[in-house]
């Protein structure tokens, strides 16, 4: 599907647009998981080593995910982004992953421990991952 999303690259200006001006506030406001994602976005790409290529998927059948990251090696990493301690997938993510077939996929979650989720898919912290991705450059 070629629908645009539009993310504002610093969820500083959100908030400060929006009037968020602390944690509790951020919290309780409806934008917080696009925050939460577009920060996690944003930290990913900037992480990500150089000629890396960076694309939302979503077919018309609903499958989707959220950021499908091709290395310079061709590897592709397919990235759901939750904002819940306890993540859970939808089955547009597992259809998406069946038509793209990525090498890596992952779910990435305000928590710091990582773990498995599924024999081919990890729950993972964003500082884990973005260091993951700084390493390959």
């Amino acid at each position: 599907v070629k629908s645009p999303r539009v993310y504002v690259r610093d969820s500083g200006i959100v908030h400060a647009l929006l009037g968020i001006d602390n944690l509790e506030a951020l919290l309780g406001h409806p934008v917080a998981g696009a925050s939460w994602e577009g920060f996690v976005i944003e930290s990913l790409i900037a992480a990500a080593p150089e000629a890396t290529l960076a694309n939302f998927y979503r077919t018309s059948a609903g499958a989707e995910i959220d950021l499908l990251l091709t290395l310079p090696t061709g590897k592709r990493w397919a990235i759901e982004i939750k904002r819940s301690l306890t993540p859970k997938l939808e089955r547009g993510f597992y259809n998406a992953c069946d038509d793209i077939q990525p090498d890596r996929k992952l779910v990435i979650y305000p928590g710091s421990e990582s773990y498995p989720h599924s024999e081919d898919i990890e729950i993972a912290s964003l500082p884990e991952v973005a260091g993951q991705l700084a390493a390959i450059r």
